[in-house]
Order: C-alpha cells, then sequence, then structure tokens
C-alpha cells in the first residue's frame, strides 16, 4: 500500500450504491481493509435496505436516508491499536446492500417430466412450467442463511434453488390432487 492510499484512509467514508442492474439481490461495498471509519456517512435509497456488519455479525440494518456510522475504527487510533497485528486493523466492519425491489418474472420448470398416478390412464409423465415472482424480506436472514460473506449476489444464483422447491413440492400435490 502506498503512502497516499495510507493518507486517504484517514478520511471519512461516503458508502453508497446504485444498482446497476435488475439481477443483483446483494451487494458488499467495497472498503480498503474493511475499515469503515467512525463517523462514515451511508446512504440508502428508496428500493435498498442496508446490513451494517461489525466484526463478523450482522450489527444493525439501515432503511432509506443518509445514515451516520459508528464504529471502532478511529483513523489514527486504530492504527496505534493495529501495531501488534502488523498495522492491519482488528476492527472489521462491512456493509452489504440488498435490493428490495420484486424480481418479476422469473421462469420455472419441471427439468424432467414428473410421473403421476391416474386412474384411468395408469401412469402419466406431466411437465409444468410456470412464473414467479419474490423479494428479499429481512436482509439479516438473507445473509446469514442464503448469500454470506459474497461480494455480489445475483438473482441467477438464487434461481436454481428455488426452482427446485417449486418444482419439489408442486409434484406431490399435482400427484394427490386426484386430477
Amino acid at each position: 500500500m502506498g503512502l497516499w492510499d495510507s493518507a486517504k484512509k484517514q478520511f471519512l467514508d461516503v458508502i453508497e450504491w446504485t444498482e446497476p442492474s435488475d439481477d443483483i439481490l446483494a451487494y458488499r461495498f467495497p472498503i480498503a481493509e474493511n475499515e469503515i471509519q467512525n463517523g462514515a456517512m451511508l446512504t440508502v435509497r428508496e428500493s435498498q435496505v442496508a446490513l451494517f456488519v461489525d466484526e463478523g455479525r450482522p450489527a444493525d440494518q439501515f432503511g432509506p436516508g443518509r445514515h451516520k456510522l459508528t464504529t471502532a475504527n478511529l483513523p489514527v487510533l486504530t492504527k496505534l491499536k493495529a501495531w501488534p497485528f502488523g498495522f492491519t486493523s482488528p476492527f472489521k466492519s462491512e456493509v452489504y446492500f440488498y435490493s428490495l425491489r420484486q424480481k418479476l418474472g422469473q421462469k420455472w420448470g419441471t427439468p424432467q417430466p414428473v410421473t403421476v398416478r391416474d386412474r384411468e390412464f395408469g401412469s402419466v409423465q406431466i411437465r409444468m412450467f410456470g412464473i414467479f415472482s419474490y423479494h428479499v424480506a429481512d436482509a439479516a436472514t438473507f445473509y446469514r442463511q442464503i448469500s454470506g460473506t459474497r461480494e455480489v449476489y445475483k438473482t441467477d444464483d438464487l434461481g436454481g434453488q428455488l426452482i427446485g422447491q417449486i418444482s419439489g413440492a408442486v409434484a406431490p400435490v399435482i400427484g394427490q390432487s386426484n386430477l
């Protein structure tokens, strides 16, 4: 790290994210060495929620607006406290942005035909296709159980899991419906 990079880290951070495409569900804001300075400003758009993760745990969730962040990272004091750690701050914080917008028109279908028993025809194979929509309702749960610490989490990453669950849930219902 150069002298300018080290000096630049002493300034307050401005943290914001504008969604570049419709397929992003979660985005980790890049901060040098994950050191968010005390007093950093966080801007959250109307269609987003920001999750503040402090030292590996979800600490707070921020809705739309501008927020001042308070962390254990104080620019000069952090460098002095980081001396035993080779001047790498032991205080790590991250901000993850989650898109709350509806993800419309997501297609699903059974990967292979589903066998259903019919009284008249015996064993019948059917295929199912459809469209579904969803949105992230709880950012902290989504972080813990699905997206984790990935830099970017997209609809394609979640799509395969959702399609498998939909197909797996619909097949037994059709089979038991006596159609």
